[in-house]
């Protein structure tokens, strides 16, 4: 099977994008992240609009990825397992709807395995509380600006970076050693 017939597309939103673009571009398997705006309701928003909560955007992360070297339902475990998925439109200090919990599904295998993993998870307890992440169809897919793309490596001093990105990859490096590429493994 050649390269092509591999490389999948995921779509998370996970709170602040800089965090889910940090945590998942050190996942194995992982060929790109990119950070922009999907589920809202106007073209081509703007960070400063987003902000806002009145675009309907949510600060999320497209994935591309080799599905022969890491799952969709391994992506979903990192997923869940990085992020709280029990605070509507919250995830720590920063609150609004761009900050939502969500999985845009790109066919209907991905809408099928995230029901069916949130499910486990409510079933199961895994959260105190229950998870509100929404799975939603994919929607236009806006790239952030440049400032935006891979900002923690680029921002590791920032104290928003150490505070609040540096703990979810730590626990990455912790929980998912194994399926972390080897430049960024413990």
């Amino acid at each position: 099977m050649d390269q092509e017939n591999t490389t999948k597309e995921a779509i998370f939103a996970g709170g602040c994008f800089w965090c889910t673009e940090a945590v998942f571009e050190r996942v194995k398997g992982v060929r790109a992240v990119v950070s922009g705006y999907t589920g809202g309701s106007i073209k081509n928003p703007a960070y400063r609009e987003v902000c806002t909560g009145r675009t309907g955007h949510a600060e999320a992360i497209k994935i591309t990825y080799d599905e022969n070297e890491i799952s969709y339902h391994d992506l979903l475990e990192i997923f869940f397992s990085t992020h709280d998925p029990t605070t509507l439109n919250r995830q720590g200090n920063d609150s609004g709807t761009q900050y939502r919990s969500a999985i845009f599904y790109t066919d209907e295998k991905q809408h099928e395995a995230a029901v069916s993993f949130i499910e486990i998870l409510e079933k199961e307890k895994v959260f105190p509380d229950p998870v509100v992440t929404t799975v939603e169809p994919e929607k236009p897919f806006y790239v952030a600006e440049e400032n935006h793309q891979d900002y923690y490596n680029n921002n590791t001093e920032q104290p928003y970076c150490q505070v609040i990105i540096s703990p979810k990859i730590k626990k990455l490096n912790r929980f998912f050693n194994d399926k972390l590429k080897s430049t960024y493994g413990i």
